[in-house]
């Protein structure tokens, strides 16, 4: 063997090792570059889990996702990191971030399916698509949850329900019932809402749908006494006698003190209380 191959050989087996000490190298020189900037750096997780708490418990809520992203990114098996993704959906939905905070929940929800705060998850994924925080014109005119798209209602009532149904003995099984009540109630307004707008349209038969739509789903809501009534009045626009009596037959027989034939508006429509949803805002 010449001295030529001896030198290809040596190459070939000093190569690897050659390799592995730059990575080393480098990932040294990386280590101790680090993030100047990063207050955090150095910090055990129970330091950082406690400055991320008392972020959260003080409104600093952009500072709280981050500290708890942070302390889950840096200790992922730790006793901190499951609270800690439950908790960075919490402050997203707080600090208005609904975008970041649905995903973050689901996340949750999607690893921890076992988890002894499930119920909590979904109590949270229920707020934070049942309020949807409006919207920065509908906080100023007090906009109420039935004038407003409904999607983001049946969300919170899916995770309501899963809540109560798999969960009944959880503490927040009373709240999320009361909460799934009143978006019913809210979701039959808005088909009467369209309705009535079909009606003052002259487009009386999807007057008409709709307003059968809303008895259909929702056939113990308050809103059903104006479904009635503009079954009523979309049936005697077209026509149709007979099931314009039929409609009013009926609206008699279930709302026996109703003056809505008279008035136009349905019982207790004035009461000037705040919205349920705005009373239990969070």
């Amino acid at each position: 063997m010449n001295i030529a191959s001896l030198s290809r050989i040596s190459i070939r087996l000093a190569s690897p090792l050659a390799l592995a000490c730059i990575v080393t190298s480098t990932a040294l020189l990386s280590g101790c570059a680090g993030d100047p900037t990063d207050e955090t750096a150095g910090w055990s997780q129970n330091k950082l889990y406690t400055e991320a708490k008392d972020a959260m418990d003080g409104g600093d809520y952009p500072k709280c996702v981050k500290y708890f992203e942070k302390l889950e990114a840096r200790y992922p098996f730790g006793p901190y990191a499951q609270q800690s993704q439950i908790n960075v959906a919490y402050c997203h939905w707080k600090d208005g971030e609904l975008a970041q905070a649905i995903p973050a929940v689901d996340r949750f929800i999607q690893l921890h399916p076992g988890h002894p705060n499930i119920d909590y998850a979904y109590y949270l994924k229920g707020l934070i698509t049942f309020n949807d925080n409006m919207g920065f014109l509908g906080k100023l005119t007090g906009q109420d949850l039935s004038e407003r798209d409904p999607k983001a209602a049946r969300d919170a009532f899916e995770a309501f329900k899963i809540l109560t149904t798999r969960y009944p003995d959880s503490t927040y099984t009373p709240d999320a019932l009361d909460r799934m009540r009143y978006i019913v109630n809210a979701l039959a307004d808005s088909d009467v809402n369209t309705a009535r707008y079909y009606f003052r349209r002259g487009a009386y038969l999807a007057a008409v749908n709709r307003a059968q739509r809303a008895m259909t789903d929702y056939d113990r809501a308050p809103a059903i006494e104006e479904a009635l009534y503009i079954l009523y009045k979309s049936y005697d626009a077209l026509g149709m006698k007979d099931l314009s009596n039929d409609a009013l037959r009926v609206l008699k027989l279930n709302y026996p003190q109703s003056k809505i034939t008279e008035t136009g508006k349905r019982t207790n429509t004035e009461d000037t209380t705040p919205p349920w949803w705005q009373i239990w805002r969070k």
